[in-house]
């Protein structure tokens, strides 16, 4: 059995409840209007009646009727005289003519009488021994109940204020008077009787009953119900079947495209493409099959992308394996010399870095250091890097001196260097028997040195252009002299310029402080003191930048050479 869906069934439910509503408000507003018009109608008969009934009543009979009521009830006038009145031939065919009329128009009392001003408003809430009428004709469709001429009645006493105007003003009053009595509804019209100067002499009223009305009503309410019931319900159903299949149905389709997408997205969904609504939902779908489209052209994309960036990753991890082979790694690096300690680390910024540090034996006698940082990072840096190390090596082992080194090296990487990558370095080659380095720097970054039982300071060499700037570029030596004890601390840009998360820099100073901690350690414990201090630093700050450093400390005195005092500085000094 076909499951009705959620949307279906609300929208069945709200068409229902639309046309319940329709229905109700239809016969609602049609009974009022219907029960008014009715009720004008019977109005309108009743002042018609009454109109008829006031114009079979004489002026100068009238004056004579009203001075004899007037009278009786003052006491000037004796009820035979009343009684002589009322056997008049007058006063009995105006009587007949009265009935007739009451009896043809079907109203339930015509009446002419004389309105007691003074009784009138003196009415206190109670209608016992309250009898403001003064009758003059009373022709009650039950002839127990009419009054004789000079007979005093009472009348309901919502009509006062109406009766009052009437008979002070003498001006017909429009209002619509209905009552409910013992046998049902009745409208009631007043009219006043006036003689030649426009004064009240009289006032006909006529009581007519709306016994119909119930049944009228009820006979209309039955056909206003049924019509708009069949009418109603042929219009819900004709919405309804046009709304399910413009609205539900397509809202239905898109529901299963995009569940059934959603179990398996390598399917598109056909019914999207027909639907043919020509507005919103028609939009709707063909965005929703376009979404699908696409996010499936995405996951296909995604899938090459990931398995490239694997791909990728993988090579970068050869290369970074690759990188980290070509630098000596191995400490101690030179276990059969107890001359010297030597420790060196490079912590790439990314998979692969520019920087680099570098030593080895010239000769038994030499020990040629090397530490540099390639322009940029990542792979192109990496490239450049292992070119400048190898040519640097290369040239430094042919025997030539650190500036013939740098000098001969910047001409190679001039050569074809589209890329306009450089290289900063730092080469120092130190004769192992008598202490004695010599260095040359490409603008790189100040080295530090520690005398025996002292502090690291910094040694502000002279700097030459960087590597691969520009051809035939001359560079200067100067000498140093290391002694047991001594050390010597070099480094690239990444130490000072670690930055924390408020883009403060690590500097030159908090790295000599870091040295200076325990200044007489082994070199791997001074390049650890340096890193740690550095990552105390910078915190959850992401590393910018390749830190590489390198530190040589002198464990055995050299033969001292002839004319050597401790070491040359020429024109430079400590900072």
């Amino acid at each position: 059995m076909k499951r009705v869906s959620k949307l279906s069934l609300r929208f069945f439910l709200g068409c229902v409840l639309l046309g319940a509503l329709i229905c109700f408000s239809t016969c609602v507003v049609g009974y009022f209007q219907y029960r008014d018009s009715i009720r004008s109608q019977y109005s309108a008969q009743a002042y018609s009646t009454a109109e008829v009934a006031a114009s079979y009543v004489s002026g100068e009979d009238l004056h004579r009727y009203v001075q004899l009521v007037t009278g009786y009830h003052d006491g000037t006038v004796t009820e035979a005289e009343i009684a002589a009145v009322s056997e008049s031939g007058a006063y009995q065919q105006a009587s007949r003519q009265m009935n007739d009329l009451q009896v043809a128009m079907g109203a339930s009392d015509i009446m002419v009488f004389v309105l007691d001003e003074e009784e009138l408003l003196s009415y206190n809430g109670t209608r016992e021994n309250w009898e403001p009428l003064l009758y003059i004709f009373d022709n009650n469709d039950n002839a127990s109940l009419s009054y004789r001429i000079g007979d005093r009645g009472s009348f309901k006493p919502e009509f006062i204020e109406d009766l009052y105007r009437i008979g002070t003003t003498g001006q017909r009053v429009d209002n619509y008077f209905f009552s409910k009595g013992e046998y049902g509804y009745n409208t009631s019209a007043i009219l006043p009787l006036l003689d030649e100067d426009g004064s009240v002499l009289a006032i006909v009223a006529v009581e007519m009953p709306m016994a119909t009305l119930n049944a009228r009503l009820a006979r209309y309410m039955i056909a206003s119900i049924l019509t708009t019931v069949v009418i109603t319900l042929t219009f819900v159903l004709l919405y309804m079947v046009y709304l399910y299949r413009r609205v539900v149905r397509p809202v239905e389709a898109v529901t299963r495209a995009t569940a059934q997408f959603a179990e398996d997205h390598t399917r598109l969904s056909t019914e999207l493409e027909q639907v043919r609504t020509k507005d919103e939902i028609q939009t709707l779908a063909a965005s929703v099959l376009k979404m699908e489209t696409d996010l499936n052209r995405y996951i296909d994309d995604l899938t090459r992308i990931t398995a490239e960036k694997e791909r990728v990753s993988a090579e970068l991890n050869v290369a970074a394996k690759i990188q980290s082979d070509m630098l000596p790694r191995v400490f101690p690096a030179f276990p059969e010399r107890e001359e010297f300690d030597i420790y060196a680390s490079m912590d790439p910024a990314k998979e692969v870095g520019g920087d680099f540090y570098d030593f080895f034996l010239v000769d038994k006698d030499h020990l040629a250091l090397v530490i540099a940082d390639v322009s940029g990072k990542g792979v192109p840096a990496a490239l450049f890097m292992m070119i400048s190390k190898t040519l640097i090596k290369n040239a430094a082992q042919s025997g030539l001196s650190p500036k013939e080194v740098l000098e001969k090296v910047n001409n190679q990487l001039c050569e074809n260097n589209d890329a306009e990558m450089f290289v900063t370095v730092w080469l120092g080659i130190l004769e192992i028997s008598s202490g004695r380095m010599i260095c040359a720097n490409a603008g790189h970054e100040f080295p530090a040195i520690r005398r025996k039982d002292g502090r690291f300071a910094l040694y502000q060499d002279r700097h030459g252009f960087v590597l691969a700037g520009m051809e035939n570029m001359r560079y200067k030596e100067y000498e140093l002299q290391l002694s047991a004890g001594d050390a010597l601390f070099v480094y690239t840009d990444g130490v000072p310029e670690a930055t924390n998360g408020d883009n403060v820099l690590f500097g030159a100073d908090r790295m000599l402080e870091a040295l200076n901690v325990c200044p007489d350690s082994t070199g791997q414990q001074l390049l650890w003191n340096v890193r740690g201090a550095i990552d105390y630093f910078v915190g959850s700050a992401p590393q910018f930048d390749d830190i590489t450093m390198l530190a040589l400390t002198i464990t055995d005195p050299p033969a001292q050479q002839p004319g050597a005092e401790g070491f040359t500085t020429g024109s430079c000094d400590f900072v």
